[in-house]
């Protein structure tokens, strides 16, 4: 173990006087140098807090002139805390006594994490009373948010810790303040199930605001299913009778797709159904739906108690009412809309009902296009679903069962959806496209390309399906490291797109229908890597004969000089199947002689013998 180790292996275990002996022989600066390097992101002071060794921390203060703002990463609960001080470690894991000799020696009682969380959030998260009194002694900032906006207050509420809650308050804390999202701390109680919490908020005048979702805490609490805080809001003077009514709907919806009890679902339709019904003078009707939906086999909600009662002999039927009315609630731009249409889909797909399933996620795919951002976590992942199932569907295990046949017009869709969501991240204006999600919309494109070669086609589908990729191609997407398509159709690891295989690549089917349709076969990456030379790294004969036959120019380097034949496995086998000789022209000679010359060639040569030029580099 090297001396750098051990330091910081003594501080992070408190073992004081085997720190002292370390650094008992070294200069000023040696111990400086020590005490500031990093091991696993953390300095000795940072781990000599986040375990609690008071005496360590006050030694490496006094003694050795440790920061005391020095940030790091530590661990709490499998999760990594980045740019963390001292004092937010200490707090966070509820060490009173260091928090003490920190603050004792300037610790800055507001300084922040990487998420803009201080060391009283902290201690407000894992309930640390004691150090939450002490930091606000000190002057702590009860109104710093994190990131998200979510106040010290509002992860008291939401951890159910009523009695640092209550301190917080009667420091004046702001019953009343808005995340980013526009939720306030009644609505983390609602979502947690704080009702004692919530009525201590209500007591200090908290008001129940919409969030930016239009969502009250009331129906937070019925998306969550807390039946405590919807049975006590449902009472509450704030609290109107239509609100009510939507309250007690969305709790049964709840009841049927989270909890999965029928029975608890009609029982809170019908407090619903009583309350519209009231007085014959004073119904309140279902809003009349715009049109019946396929997807939902056109199922209508039920609008007296009769029909309700009669739902309990048709579970299906109650399960798209549960559907209906989450949609009618909560609107299509809400998550949980169309989280819960594909779990519904997904439990078809499972009892061996594909049509059923393919037909709701179609639907909350349109949902999520019309509503999130493009390249959304959520659409992707809704586009990986279908890719996955279709990928089943065409497996010799899932032959022999009732409606698995994949048609083309079902592969299509989906391929054009996804074609879409590309188009609308490479023309929006206000950022660029997040590269990450960008990569994996373009490998989940390629399975698919990859799968609809797998369906027989008429001549005019064929077609269509030809015209579509052109016009793919032509967006020119670009994903991580500037991989284009053709890169990611080249390469093994566009195999790894899901949590289950769907096709394998590199794929020369997909390579050739990517060329045919016009892929320009030596387009360049980061490192001026063209197709062929990813190629040659996955060590694929058949797909580099296909590129050079293409037009690939087979001499051409990367910016490390490297040709695709330098990439290729030492092999000999792999270096006789491509014959250099065979493919280098008289023009890829006379660049390289240029080139490895240094001729002088700007401005004497045409602009486009320039660049091909270059190429070969």
């Amino acid at each position: 173990m090297d001396l750098r180790t051990a330091v910081f292996t003594a501080a992070r275990d408190g073992k004081l006087q085997l720190l002292a002996q370390l650094l008992a022989s070294k200069s000023k600066a040696e111990v400086a140098a020590l005490t500031a390097e990093k091991t696993d992101g953390a300095t000795p002071l940072l781990a000599a807090a986040r375990s609690g060794h008071r005496a360590t921390v006050e030694y490496l203060l006094d003694r050795c002139g440790a920061a005391i703002e020095a940030c790091g990463a530590v661990s709490f609960d499998g999760e990594t805390i980045e740019g963390a001080p001292p004092l937010w470690a200490a707090s966070a894991a509820g060490h009173l006594d260091v928090v003490r000799a920190l603050l004792d020696r300037g610790a800055a009682v507001n300084s922040t994490t990487v998420t803009n969380s201080t060391p009283l959030r902290a201690a407000c998260f894992d309930g640390h009373l004691d150090v939450v009194r002490c930091l606000v002694e000190h002057r702590a900032d009860l109104e710093v948010s994190n990131r998200h906006g979510h106040t010290c207050l509002m992860i008291s509420c939401y951890k159910g810790h009523q009695d640092i809650a209550r301190y917080l308050l009667e420091k004046g804390a702001d019953v009343n303040r808005k995340s980013v999202k526009g939720n306030t701390a009644l609505h983390d109680c609602a979502e947690s199930g704080s009702l004692d919490i919530m009525k201590m908020l209500l007591n200090y005048s908290a008001k129940m605001e919409k969030d930016g979702y239009g969502m009250t805490p009331l129906l937070s609490a019925s998306v969550t299913g807390h039946t405590n805080i919807v049975d006590f809001l449902t009472q509450h003077a704030q609290t109107s009778r239509t609100e009510s009514i939507s309250a007690l709907e969305l709790l049964g919806a709840t009841f049927v797709d989270k909890k999965r009890d029928l029975l608890g679902a009609l029982k809170y339709w019908k407090r619903a159904m009583d309350l519209r019904l009231g007085d014959q003078d004073d119904v309140i009707a279902k809003p009349a739906a715009p049109s019946l939906i396929m997807a939902y086999d056109y199922a209508k909600e039920v609008n007296s108690a009769e029909e309700l009662e009669n739902l309990i002999v048709d579970p299906d039927e109650m399960r798209m009412q549960a559907l209906l009315i989450r949609e009618r609630i909560l609107g299509p731009s809400h998550p949980d809309t169309s989280y819960y249409i594909r779990y519904r889909g997904a439990v078809y797909a499972d009892s061996g009902n594909f049509k059923r399933c393919i037909n709701l996620w179609k639907y909350a795919l349109d949902m999520q296009q019309e509503n999130l951002d493009p390249l959304s976590p959520m659409t992707a992942s809704s586009l990986l679903s279908f890719a996955e199932l279709f990928s089943f569907m065409l497996q010799d295990r899932a032959k022999g069962l009732l409606g698995t046949t994949v048609t083309f017009d079902d592969l299509m869709t989906v391929l054009c959806r996804s074609i879409l969501e590309i188009e609308r991240a490479v023309k929006q204006t206000q950022c660029a496209p997040d590269q990450i999600q960008l990569s994996k919309a373009l490998a989940i494109i390629l399975h698919l390309v990859c799968l609809l070669e797998k369906i027989p086609c008429t001549p005019e589908q064929d077609h269509l399906k030809k015209q579509t990729i052109y016009s793919f191609l032509k967006l020119q997407p670009r994903g991580k490291n500037n991989f284009s398509p053709l890169h990611l159709a080249v390469d093994k690891n566009t195999t790894c797109v899901g949590r289950y295989p769907i096709c394998e690549f590199p794929s020369l089917q997909v390579t050739a229908i990517l060329v045919e349709c016009g892929a320009d076969v030596n387009v360049r990456d980061l490192d001026d890597n063209s197709p062929l030379h990813v190629a040659a790294l996955n060590s694929h004969l058949d797909i580099m004969n296909l590129l050079i036959k293409s037009g690939s120019h087979f001499d051409t380097t990367n910016s490390h000089r490297q040709t695709a034949v330098d990439l290729l496995d030492e092999k000999e086998l792999a270096r006789n199947v491509i014959q250099p000789l065979n493919h280098t022209t008289l023009q890829c000679l006379a660049a390289r002689a240029l080139v490895s010359h240094r001729i002088r060639y700007k401005g004497q040569i045409p602009e486009k013998l320039e660049s091909f030029v270059l190429l070969h580099r």
